[in-house]
């Protein structure tokens, strides 16, 4: 099977699926000179009526968007940056995930929105990781570790007739790995163990997901056993196949890119505790944002963001040492 980088897989998702449907269009600031890398040279084959540059104004395109939708197109929205979500907050999560249950099942809104990850000294207010605001906002989300995942859930994600919305995550959409070159589906909802493990549960989400494997790696060495599962899709949550993979090890780190405070990790915590309680042998620790805005400079960035590897170390030690 051939390698290919994860932001390739996310093109060839969108191109095929553009081909095979002519309602599908793809919509965003500067999307025609591909600004991302996303949609390069998409302009020429499609054409100014199918790759659409907006105005600067998130709230206006995502709202065309979710009319578009309504009336039967397929709309795929780019955010340049992820923090731009929150101008278009109203149009995300009281508008499109909305209508299809305030008008009896009469509409269906089928948008993708497709959201890069930012971090690495670009500041407050391009930095944030807003993948809990879409699930406290029950929009389907997904957040893919691999090249692999990346084109069987965006294919899945653009077929879909309800909201999607895709985080790719900052680090990672350079990154290589084997994707078949036929068109397929990884369904919404379903997660993976990406390794089998005994000692303890890490679930992991987008580019901590690596890390978490990385750490997994260097642990068996010592004789521990980890297992990694990666839910990706955040919302709707694979929660059997997260119970089933806790039963088994009875131990438990969550690694999310979010803040600490209402963040993801916080809510597959409160899960844990809820209904797998009795499957747990240790306290349930998560390694998380600290709960300030990121800041500018890089070397106080790096004490906000979590590493990964070395922080999950420590903490499997804590757990499986006492």
């Amino acid at each position: 099977m051939r390698e290919i980088r994860y932001l390739k897989a996310v093109s060839e998702a969108i191109e095929t699926e553009m081909d095979n449907d002519p309602s599908i269009f793809y919509m965003g600031e500067d999307v025609r000179f591909a600004l991302k890398g996303i949609v390069r040279g998409f302009i020429d084959k499609f054409g100014p009526e199918r790759i659409i540059d907006t105005p600067i104004s998130e709230s206006g395109f995502t709202g065309i968007a979710t009319g578009a939708a309504m009336w039967g197109m397929r709309p795929i929205v780019e955010f340049q940056i992820s923090m731009f979500c929150f101008l278009a907050f109203d149009e995300l999560v009281n508008q499109a995930v909305k209508w299809y249950y305030m008008s009896g099942g009469r509409y269906k809104v089928p948008v993708t929105y497709i959201v890069p990850l930012n971090f690495g000294s670009i500041a407050g207010q391009h930095s944030d990781s807003p993948h809990s605001f879409m699930v406290q906002g029950l929009m389907k989300t997904i957040m893919p570790a691999t090249a692999y995942d990346a084109k069987g859930l965006v294919t899945s994600a653009i077929r879909d007739n309800d909201p999607v919305i895709v985080f790719l995550p900052a680090g990672i959409t350079g990154k290589k790995g084997d994707v078949p070159e036929e068109q397929y589906t990884i369904p919404i909802g379903v997660g993976e163990i990406k390794r089998q493990g005994t000692d303890i549960t890490v679930v992991a989400t987008g580019r901590l997901v690596l890390k978490a494997l990385e750490a997994a790696e260097k642990l068996e060495s010592e004789g521990y056993s980890i297992e990694v599962f990666d839910p990706r899709t955040l919302f709707p949550l694979d929660k059997p196949m997260l119970a089933k993979s806790v039963a088994k090890t009875g131990r438990v780190v969550i690694m999310d890119d979010s803040t600490r405070t209402c963040g993801f990790a916080a809510e597959v915590a409160a899960f844990l505790s809820d209904e797998c309680f009795s499957s747990l042998k240790a306290p349930i620790k998560r390694i998380t944002r600290a709960d300030v805005p990121v800041p500018f400079s890089l070397t106080l960035e790096k004490q906000v963001v979590p590493d990964g590897v070395n922080e999950l170390i420590e903490k499997i030690y804590g757990i499986l040492k006492k």
